[in-house]
């Protein structure tokens, strides 16, 4: 009786958290669309929105400026916020239970850095691949992405056969640096107007984007997460260790290389499409995984919902906290998450001591 009653007061806390990160995502979309300088009432945005997806006609007595405002500006930034934030904290939550270590994530292990190399030579050079049009920008930034994620595990299978967190984080920084440095050379090769658009960009941003934007993450980020999603048990097994998880059935490889891929997709598209933003794919899954425990057949989708919800805030506050300007949203994050960092890496010492 005991543990039947432990396991139910898990399941409803489970729940609950369910409960309480839907309401934060629908509470922060609204504070989104709803505060800025341009104050529109929440029943009025509402109607707008309902309007423009349903086609009901509900417009008749909204000002056009109005209209323009949430629909043209708000709703895709709030929008591509969310896919962002969700995009990294979902792959910050595969690359933890793929390596055993809840100190990994995207940006850590310069994945991030991989993917905005790719992202800043397609807005340096304004090229696009045949056949892909718009699409250049997000499949470049993935493709650059998936080959820094090998570059480091390269380096690390060469100098340790374990995934010790501390190689990872070190071949993340070697190869972060040496991208770093070739994306400063491209910088400083560049004319002053695509060094300024270059510069803000690789600090990170989601606004002055719309929906142009908000359609290049969308099928990435739904590929992305549907293939991770679909892995979960796949990812409960690797983060037991390999060994136990290929003794339990699992085809390792294979899976690692479908899990490798999906975060991928998820880094690459964000990165692309809102410049480097850290840290969201380090703390949200983190502290999800406190609160609901290690099982990634929540811990996935918790992350997913938390994390887009959490940069909606950011970028609220971002844009509030200096009003007329801006603060890069990766300022934002980079504040917040670096001092977490810091903690985890303390307790990650001291709990193997």
């Amino acid at each position: 009786m005991p543990s039947l009653s432990i396991r139910k007061f898990l399941t409803n806390k489970v729940t609950l958290f369910y409960i309480f990160s839907i309401t934060f995502v629908l509470i922060t979309i609204l504070l989104g669309l709803f505060y800025s300088s341009v104050k529109v009432p929440i029943n009025t945005i509402v109607q707008i929105i309902f309007d423009k997806t349903f086609h009901i006609g509900a417009l008749e007595h909204i000002a056009r400026n109005e209209e323009m405002i949430i629909w043209n500006i708000r709703l895709p930034r709030v929008l591509l916020a969310f896919f962002v934030g969700a995009s990294l904290a979902l792959a910050g939550a595969a690359f933890q239970g793929l390596l055993r270590n809840p100190l990994a994530d995207p940006y850590v292990i310069g994945v991030s850095s991989g993917a905005s190399l790719g992202a800043v030579v397609v807005l340096f050079f304004q090229f696009t691949l045949i056949g892909l049009g718009s699409f250049t920008l997000p499949i470049l930034a993935i493709v650059t992405g998936f080959v820094t994620l090998l570059i480091v595990f390269g380096l690390v299978r060469l100098s340790s056969r374990s995934l010790a967190i501390e190689t990872i984080l070190l071949a993340g920084i070697i190869v972060s640096s040496f991208f770093s440095a070739i994306v400063s050379l491209i910088i400083s090769l560049s004319d002053r107007e695509s060094m300024t658009q270059i510069i803000y960009w690789l600090y990170g941003s989601v606004g002055m984007r719309g929906w142009s934007h908000v359609q290049l993450i969308i099928p990435f980020m739904l590929a992305g997460s549907l293939i991770l999603i679909y892995h979960h048990r796949e990812l409960n097994a690797l983060a037991l260790g390999e060994d136990t998880a290929d003794h339990i059935g699992v085809n390792v490889k294979r899976k690692k290389a479908f899990i490798l891929i999906g975060a991928s997709l998820l880094t690459g598209s964000a990165v692309a499409v809102s410049g480097s933003i850290g840290f969201v794919g380090l703390v949200i899954p983190h502290l999800v995984r406190l609160i609901v425990g290690p099982s990634h057949r929540h811990v996935l989708p918790l992350s997913l919902l938390v994390g887009g919800a959490f940069l909606i805030l950011a970028d609220l506050v971002s844009r509030s906290i200096i009003a007329p300007k801006e603060l890069p949203i990766g300022v934002v994050t980079a504040l917040i998450g670096a001092p977490v960092f810091a903690i985890l890496l303390i307790r990650e010492k001291r709990g193997r001591r």
